[in-house]
């Protein structure tokens, strides 16, 4: 065995979660050898990779590289997040490797419980996450997450520190206004608003970063597409007509502006009775994933009506901090590792570029 027979031999391995050869994609980071004995050292580019898929992986090299001559092989992982530099022009933003929009067309889809639940099912994956509630005018994230554990304040050079709620770093107007204040502000103070909570806050070095945007088409996705690179688009829905409509509109805009839709999340798409089990589709059903096929884009799954989703919303405890192990739980534990991994197969797509040249560009 040699470097160049195992890479030639691994560039026939399709990893498992991503679907792609693990050599071209920058998976396989390199082998160490001692006569037929191989260490092969492999990324996983998300610490939302499943870890069946982790083995799945590990297995998939070693039948591969014995099939070759191979006596011994170890299969050394290191998880390192994927991202793709921003350009030099949106450089704003310090920290955050990836910036995930959660959006919808209209209100009252649960656009904030989908942004809630993923960033903290992203925590619970092993990620360092932020959620950033860009909704300026109904700040709904300080109350779906209850009391912190660290409020949010400044340092002695005015930078703001976010919130710690349930580990994960949380950023919101409702902190700065009190409850029952109305935020009457025009399209530049909002923009500036955003500009203070992208560059002034002190996220850290986070995996993702999660924004709940607005509903609709306005001031704030402009601004925020303008002032930082976006990662993707998380579109949300109901499955009945009215919301659908809107959502084919958002879908336009993040298009017009040059970002990728992540995926189509139908909300609030069936009701099990937990006393009898009886299934009803209270606002139809399928409609988000005749959508995602209509306008080509992934459909990442369903989300089932549950009250403890309402009581953990209205309790500051989301569903996947009180009750991971649910259904419910697991159906958002899978959405962020569904999220997650698309981004990572299009990140590892990509030709790397470096902030240098991006900085000279």
């Amino acid at each position: 065995m040699n470097e160049a027979k195992v890479k030639e031999v691994l560039g026939g391995v399709i990893d498992p979660a991503l679907g792609v050869d693990i050599v071209g994609h920058r998976i396989y980071s390199g082998c160490e050898l001692d006569g037929d004995k191989v260490l092969v050292k492999v990324t996983i580019p998300t610490p939302a990779y499943p870890q069946d898929k982790r083995r799945e992986l590990a297995t998939r090299i070693e039948t591969a590289l014995k099939g070759a001559g191979a006596r011994a092989v170890t299969v050394v992982p290191e998880v390192v997040t994927a991202f793709q530099p921003a350009p030099s022009e949106k450089a704003l933003l310090k920290g955050p490797k990836n910036v995930i929009a959660v959006a919808a067309g209209k209100g009252g889809v649960g656009k904030s419980t989908v942004a809630t639940n993923l960033a903290l099912a992203l925590h619970r994956h092993g990620a360092r996450v932020g959620l950033l509630d860009a909704d300026v005018f109904g700040p709904s994230i300080p109350t779906m997450l209850g009391p912190p554990e660290r409020p949010p304040g400044t340092t002695g050079d005015q930078k703001i520190t976010p919130a710690i709620h349930h580990g994960i770093e949380v950023i919101s107007v409702g902190f700065f206004v009190d409850k029952g204040e109305a935020v009457v502000w025009r399209g530049p103070m909002v923009h500036r608003l955003l500009q203070q909570f992208l560059g002034d806050v002190q996220w850290g070095e986070l995996d993702y970063l999660i924004c709940d945007l607005p509903p609709g088409t306005g001031d704030v996705q402009l601004s925020l597409s303008q002032l930082i690179p976006i990662t993707g688009s998380v579109m949300v829905t109901t499955p009945q007509e009215v919301s659908i409509v809107d959502v084919v509109k958002g879908i336009a805009m993040f298009e017009k502006v040059e970002i990728p839709i992540l995926g189509i999340v139908e909300n609030m798409s069936f009701y099990v009775c937990p006393a009898c089990g009886h299934h009803d589709e209270i606002f139809s059903h399928g409609g988000g994933k005749r959508l995602a096929q209509e306008v080509g884009a992934p459909f990442l799954g369903e989300i089932a009506i549950d009250t403890r989703i309402r009581f953990g919303g209205d309790a500051g405890v989301p569903i996947v901090v009180a009750s991971p192990d649910s259904q419910i739980g697991q159906n958002f534990m899978t959405l962020a590792s569904t999220v997650a991994l698309r981004i990572a197969a299009s990140v590892l797509g990509k030709p790397k570029r470096s902030p240098r040249l991006a900085v000279i560009k």
